[in-house]
């Protein structure tokens, strides 16, 4: 990879030898690298600090990999999750694919087959996330969250305590951040950061989190520019 295909990954895992190997192999790769020792810290620099892609073991004390994942999607499910283990199974590959991982590798890793996985996840996620210069406020967030329930601007107004017109004024800002000229467009771009499942109707959708969000979120507009496939040296 060159420094064109660079992009930010966070690596949980509690055995320190594990995350000194994933650290030097990606860095080597041209990737940044943020490393934890437990869910819980990662989980704590989530909403301040942007990755493109997170890596987590599966059996780890306190919380596991799996309850990892399943709170980063509440939080950020735009975010791709590899889930690795040198414990795996069906069962637990599918539990982990159910969960929403990304993909699922099992130890020991062989390098060029996991910096390929690695690669092809940024790659996607490159491709899916251009982000734009602004992103949207914390109420904006709110009314999206209640657009993709199917509510109107009124009946937004009256769960925000907020007037018709301001909800409005927020509508049109996060539809112009966005790129969306509709609702249609709108609800495209939040499938695409799977805030809600695009296959149930639009008034009995249900979005991954539940609007609480504390920071600012930025949404993708297509069309992304291709991403080069790059090998590791």
């Amino acid at each position: 990879m060159d420094n064109r295909a660079a992009g930010c990954v966070c690596v949980v895992d509690d055995e320190p030898k594990i995350r000194a190997v994933l650290r030097k192999t990606l860095e080597r790769a041209g990737l940044t690298v943020n490393c934890f020792e437990g869910a819980d810290d990662c989980l704590a620099r989530l909403n301040t600090t942007q990755w493109d892609l997170l890596i987590t073991d599966v059996r780890m004390p306190e919380k596991d990999g799996i309850e990892l994942l399943m709170a980063v999607r509440r939080l950020q499910p735009w975010l791709p999750v590899l889930v690795v283990t040198g414990y795996g199974d069906v069962t637990m590959a599918v539990k982990a694919l159910k969960a929403g991982a990304a993909d699922f590798l099992e130890k020991p890793l062989e390098k060029d087959s996991f910096l390929e996985t690695v690669r092809t996840l940024l790659a996607c996620n490159t491709a899916e996330r251009v982000l734009l210069d602004h992103a949207l406020t914390r109420m904006e967030m709110k009314v999206l969250y209640h657009i993709l329930d199917g509510k109107n601007n009124r009946e937004i107004a009256d769960v925000l305590n907020r007037s018709p017109r301001t909800v409005e004024v927020h509508r049109r800002h996060l539809m112009r951040k966005a790129g969306a000229n509709n609702v249609v467009e709108l609800l495209r771009q939040a499938a695409k950061l799977h805030l809600f499942d695009p296959d149930a109707s639009v008034a009995g959708a249900h979005h991954v989190t539940d609007g609480r969000v504390e920071t600012p979120v930025a949404l993708p507009i297509p069309p992304s520019p291709p991403v080069q496939a790059v090998e590791y040296r």
